[in-house]
Parts: structure tokens; C-alpha cells; sequence
């Protein structure tokens, strides 16, 4: 790889280190509550080394090394240097690897799936890998992986079969997306749900399922059943042999457990108490349908103090899009922001109905979730989102509810001397100003009305159709009645695979900047009086928004890989798409601006008088082809629209654009989070917070003892 190509994959210098600020809410809790938002927070961060593990098999030993050298010096780093004889700014380079390691949990960013790497030698981690046995002990086990870059495709995080790191399918190079296809197929017609689960191809050719559990061995009451190996006498499998292996993280899975139980008998309430218990029960014996009902129990949590969720969430990051990456948060809910947010609940019946489609294609009745702003304590994971909105069962979803959670403290935090490239210097003062209350705008938007609307034309059971089948609802797209729908037992995931998580990001956004337009909703959080007024403070904020989409769109290139030619980020490719929308939209909405060839004064010029027109006509446009192809299960029109959205054209937005974005790229926050101590003989918990330093993320993790 080349000095050039290599760049890239710098680790930051400086990362921006960036502190959770918490203590004021925290402080206003009852002792109880106290105790239980600590145990949650012991949970979610007992299953650290499980997302270490979940991104590459040296991020476990890196995570290591980094703690026995802390510990080897006390936290005395230049006590360290010197007996490691290294300069200040190697000191300095290993310094801020280690909290960006620490702030993404791994050695593969969160936010793009792309290795990153120190700045210094290797000499210098070898020099103090030599201060400490232990040290030496986890320096050795990475196998050079930390600074290795002589393959490519093992910078980015992917298929097996297409070179790139994955730990989901351990021990299985020679795997194909063919065999994993068809084992999910298996998985999903005997009713095994994945998200805990990962994939070994064993030496014979047959396959092992790996189940995260405290427990080693099948449970009496297995979500299959009791047996334990299956012979497959057909299809694409046929005469190979699946089993499930019980245990995976078991040692993480029984803290973790314990954990959960402490929280259950410090609950607020009956539903928490059950949701906790369930939980225990998930964690230890491997059930997910437990984990369903735990899910249930947390939508019926309305309006709790202290907010929670915990397992295998997310599934952007295995490259088949169906196995989650472990996550848990415990956070203090904020009364004041809140309120705003439960006015966007009531008045979200009347905003659905306005968008491009009509009530054959959505949910029979909106089910008023709990939609919170939340000042997180603890989120363990790879990265922080801004909002949440889940259970992502859609069969959940779709007749029990979810909840929404804005994350306030994240959205507000900021970096010292943050730059903004991209905005047209008369836009500056401007974007500064309404961005976060923007972003406010849009996340709640994004999160209530986009991921909670829209209904899925099902056969729910066999013959038995959730609409009028006799005579189907007419497709906007094409004038005719619609002649796909999900089959019993597909999901919306199942059909999407790989593409589900980009393309429902994308609609998600899409429904927010379409509603976004309505100002009725923007009073609701504070801009304005309701009525149309693009030139007064709505207006502003509206304007803000639209060009911070543009602006995450452009920087969105840093995610796409030149090499493999794909997207690393689901959220990126998404508002890629955005902008290319944009672009599209006509009556010169949207344009990029430069003089010259080298693109270094590259800038975005958005036209605010015409956001409510030509702007707003392009959004719904898009944003209706991609509901209509999701409600419909329509995955073949859909992935193929999607992917000519998202497609990058290698010359001028792949390289041209790309690399001004990178030139001016600026790095992503990671967050020093407090830790919580528990007195066992008073019942009080105390919390402890760290300098937003590479220092203090350290000791913070250092101090957790996970």
C-alpha cells in the first residue's frame, strides 16, 4: 500500500476525545433508580470484550495491552516513556490509538467498518510492549495484525470470500455467501432466530451455530428444542450436517446475567422486573424468543426515569446484515426535553397520513410509542448513535409497538475548534447557529415517524393476508395492483439481506426531511409560531437542515472504498444518496461549487427559496419508490433502484470528490464515559467522571475492570 493510499488509515491525530457529561441528572435519581441504572451499566459494559471479538481476532489482545500498560505504570505515562525509551510524540501517537481504539471498542472504525492505524512504528509498541510482562504477553498475541496492511481488503470489514475481516463466520475463510445464505434460509424455516448466533464452516464441510449463552450445553428448552445436531436432506446443504454449540462468550454471557438480576430486583416497576428476568434468562440459556419477550416488557416500560436496552441489537456490521453486534445503554431521561418530543408523539397521526403514499401501504393504526431525550450514563458498544428507535422485530413492531430514544448529551456534545468544510462561508454563522436544534428536528423525525411507519403487506399465516388479497392495493409506481408481498416466515431483513440497514436508514431520513418541511412540526420544537415563514427562524432551521444533509452526503465519500467499490456505513451510503437526490432534483436546487480543477474551494450551494418546491418534490419522489419496494417485498426493484441511487462514480465522486473529502476530513468524537461504584453496605452508588483526554479514556476503562 502506498504513503498515499496509507493515509487514509491514519489513526487520528489528535482524536476528538470528548466527555459524556451526565453527573446533574445522574445526581437526581433515587438511590434505587441509582442502583439500577449501575447494574444495567455493569451489564452493558461486561459484554465489551463480546464486541472486541464481534471485529477482529487482535482487537481482544490490543484492548489488553493497552490496560497491562496502564496498569504496568500505574497511569504514569511518562514515567512509562522513559523506560520505554520513546520520544513525546510516539508517546503521543500510542496515546491517541488507544483512545481511539477504546472509542470504537475495536481496531475497525465504527462509523465506516475501515481499519485504522497508529501513526508511529511498530518499534515503538514493540519498545513498550518490553516495560511489562503482560504487556509483552498481548503485544505478541495480536501476530503483527495492529499495523499490517499488506492485503487490502482486510482493511475494511466484509465477506470472507471477498477477503475482507470478518469474526462472525470464525475460523471459516473458505465460507461463501452462498453457504451462509443457505444456512440463514435453514435458520429461518425452523424458526432459529440469529442475531446471537455466529457461523463456523468446520473442516468436513459441515456447519456449527454458534449461540452466545452462559449456559455450554442445549437448554431443555431450546427455541428449536432439545436437539442439537441436524442432518439436511435437501436443497443447496443437502447431506451436511448443522449443529449448535452452546457457549459462545459464555464466561461474558454469566456475568452479564448476574448483572440483569441485580437490576430486576432494583426495578421501578412489575414490567421492569419481567423485562430484566427475561433478559437473565436470554443471556443465560440463549433464547431470543426471551429476548422478545424482554422487548415487549420494555415497550410496556412507559415513562421511566432510568431508560434501558441491552443484547444483540444492531445488525449493520456482519456482512450478511442478520447477526447483531452486542450493545447496552443506561441513561437518565430528561423531563424538559422530553416534552417535546411526546408533542411530535401526538401530533405523529396527523403527519403520516401526509406522505407520498396512501393508507393501503401503512399501519392500520400508529401505535403511540414512548419517545424520550435521554442523557446517557453508559452506552457500551462500538460507537454512540444519536437516536435509537427499536425492537427491530417486525412482527413486534408492527402490532405491539417500539419506543424512540433522542441520546441529548451526544447530540450536544461538542469538539473544541471543530472546522466545517464544505458550507459556503455566507452560510457559516448561520449553520452554526440552528444545526443542533436541526439535527434535533431531524432525529426525531427520523426516528418516530421514519422508522415507525409504513406497513408491510404480509401472508402472515398460510392464507391468511393483513390485505385485501382479492383485491390488491394499487402500486404508485405502477399504476397496477401489486403482486408481491412477504411470505410466512420472510421478514423484511430475510429479503433485503445485506442492503436492509443502508436502505432503511435512507428511507428513514428521507421521511424526515419530508416532514420536516411542515411547520407546524418545527414549532413544536421551539422555531417559530406554525406558519409558513421560510424567511424567519423555521425557515432557518428548515435551510439547516436541508444543507447538513447535502454537507453529510458529500462527506459521506470517506465511507466508500475505491478499491472494493462499496460502502462501509449504512447511515453514509444513505445520505449519499440524499444528495445525489438533490443534485437531481431540477430548477438548480442543489449544485456543487469550485473554480478549480483541484477542487480545493469545493462548496454547496443550496437554494433555500426553493427547499419547499423543487427540493422537497425530489424527496418524495425518492422517498416513495423505496416504501412502496420495502412494503411490497418487492427486494429485487428495490435493491436495484437503491443501488443506482448509492452507485459511485469511481472518476469524479470517487476519486475527485473523495479525496478533497478526505483532504479536509475531520475525526469522528469518541466519548469518555463515567463509571459507577455500588457500596454494598449502604446501597449507594457513586459516580466517577474522566478528563476528555486519550489520558482519561484510559483510566476510565482501566477503572471499569471488565
Amino acid at each position: 500500500m502506498d504513503a498515499q493510499e496509507l493515509k487514509q488509515y491514519l489513526a487520528d491525530a489528535p482524536p476528538s476525545v470528548v466527555r459524556l457529561e451526565i453527573e446533574k441528572h445522574f445526581d437526581a435519581l433515587t438511590d434505587r433508580q441509582k442502583r439500577y441504572a449501575h447494574f444495567i451499566s455493569r451489564a452493558s459494559f461486561e459484554g465489551s470484550r463480546i464486541v472486541a471479538r464481534q471485529i477482529s481476532p487482535e482487537s481482544e489482545p490490543i484492548f489488553d495491552f493497552i490496560l497491562a500498560l496502564h496498569k504496568s505504570s500505574g497511569g504514569d505515562w511518562k514515567a512509562l516513556q522513559v523506560k520505554a525509551g520513546i520520544s513525546d510524540e510516539e508517546l503521543s501517537f500510542f496515546l491517541q490509538y488507544a483512545a481511539q481504539f477504546l472509542g470504537n471498542n475495536g481496531n475497525y472504525k465504527s462509523f465506516g467498518d475501515a481499519k485504522f492505524i497508529p501513526r508511529c512504528s511498530e518499534s515503538t509498541f514493540a519498545a513498550l510492549a518490553k516495560t511489562s510482562s503482560d504487556a509483552q504477553k498481548f503485544y505478541d498475541a495480536t501476530a503483527g495484525a495492529i499495523f499490517s496492511t499488506d492485503q487490502p481488503s482486510l482493511m475494511h470489514l466484509g465477506y470472507p470470500e471477498e477477503g475482507h475481516m470478518t469474526t462472525y463466520y470464525p475460523g471459516s475463510p473458505d465460507i461463501t455467501k452462498t453457504e451462509i445464505d443457505a444456512v440463514s434460509a435453514w435458520m429461518e424455516k425452523k424458526g432459529l432466530l440469529p442475531e446471537n448466533t455466529r457461523l463456523v464452516k468446520t473442516k468436513d464441510g459441515s456447519f456449527e451455530i454458534w449461540i452466545a449463552s452462559a449456559v455450554r450445553t442445549v437448554p431443555s428448552d431450546g427455541d428449536i428444542g432439545k436437539e442439537a445436531s441436524y442432518k439436511i436432506e435437501d436443497g443447496a446443504l443437502a447431506g451436511k450436517t448443522i449443529s449448535l454449540v452452546y457457549g459462545d462468550y459464555h464466561k461474558e454471557m454469566a456475568a452479564i446475567a448476574a448483572s440483569i438480576k441485580g437490576a430486576a430486583e432494583n426495578s421501578d416497576n412489575e414490567n421492569q422486573k419481567k423485562m430484566h428476568n427475561a433478559y437473565a434468562k436470554s443471556f443465560g440459556d440463549g433464547s431470543l424468543l426471551a429476548f422478545k419477550d424482554a422487548q415487549r416488557f420494555w415497550i410496556r416500560d412507559k415513562g421511566p426515569m432510568v431508560e434501558s436496552n441491552i443484547g444483540f441489537i444492531e445488525t449493520y456490521r456482519d456482512p450478511a446484515g442478520i447477526r447483531g453486534e452486542w450493545e447496552g445503554f443506561a441513561a437518565v431521561v430528561n423531563l424538559e426535553r422530553t416534552r417535546a418530543f411526546g408533542a411530535l408523539v401526538e401530533a405523529a397521526p396527523s403527519l403520516i397520513p401526509l406522505l407520498p403514499w396512501n393508507k393501503d401501504f401503512e399501519k392500520d393504526k400508529f401505535l403511540s410509542p414512548d419517545f424520550t431525550s435521554l442523557e446517557v450514563l453508559t452506552f457500551s458498544g462500538s460507537g454512540i448513535p444519536a437516536g435509537i428507535n427499536i425492537p427491530n422485530y417486525d412482527d413486534i413492531r408492527q402490532t405491539e409497538g417500539f419506543k424512540n430514544v433522542s441520546l441529548g448529551n451526544v447530540l450536544s456534545a461538542k469538539a473544541p475548534d471543530e472546522k466545517i468544510p464544505f458550507i459556503d462561508e455566507k452560510d457559516l454563522e448561520l449553520y452554526k447557529r440552528y444545526r443542533d436544534g436541526a439535527f434535533e428536528v431531524q432525529v426525531g423525525l427520523h426516528e418516530l415517524t421514519g422508522h415507525g411507519c409504513g406497513k408491510l403487506l404480509q401472508e402472515t399465516s398460510p392464507g391468511v393476508f393483513n390485505f385485501d388479497k382479492e383485491n390488491p392495493p394499487i402500486s404508485p409506481i405502477t399504476g397496477k395492483p401489486v403482486t408481491t408481498w412477504y411470505k410466512p416466515g420472510q421478514t423484511w431483513g430475510s429479503l433485503f439481506g445485506s442492503w436492509a440497514g443502508a436502505y432503511e436508514e435512507c428511507r428513514a431520513e428521507l421521511v424526515a426531511m419530508y416532514l420536516s418541511c411542515e411547520f407546524p412540526v418545527l414549532k413544536i420544537f421551539g422555531f417559530g409560531d406554525g406558519s409558513l415563514d421560510m424567511d424567519g427562524q423555521a425557515g432557518d432551521v428548515l435551510y439547516s437542515s436541508y444543507l447538513s444533509m447535502a454537507r453529510a452526503g458529500l462527506v459521506s465519500l470517506e465511507m466508500w472504498d475505491p478499491k472494493s467499490r462499496k460502502w462501509g456505513q449504512a447511515h453514509s451510503q444513505a445520505r449519499f444518496s440524499i444528495l445525489q437526490c438533490f443534485l437531481e432534483a431540477g430548477d438548480d436546487f442543489c449544485k456543487l461549487d469550485y473554480k478549480g480543477d483541484d477542487l480545493t474551494d469545493l462548496k454547496i450551494s443550496l437554494d433555500r427559496s426553493k427547499i419547499l418546491t423543487a427540493g422537497r418534490k425530489a424527496v418524495a419522489d425518492y422517498l416513495q419508490k423505496l416504501h412502496i419496494y420495502k412494503s411490497t417485498a418487492d427486494a429485487e426493484g428495490g435493491i436495484k433502484f437503491f443501488g443506482d441511487m448509492t452507485h459511485v462514480d469511481p472518476d469524479f465522486w470517487g476519486k475527485k470528490i473523495r479525496d478533497e473529502v478526505l483532504n479536509k476530513k475531520q475525526p469522528r468524537k469518541v466519548f469518555v464515559q463515567a463509571n459507577t461504584y455500588l457500596d454494598k453496605d449502604s446501597g449507594k452508588v457513586t459516580l466517577k467522571h474522566y478528563d476528555a483526554t486519550p489520558e482519561g479514556m484510559i483510566q476510565s476503562w482501566a477503572e471499569r475492570e471488565v
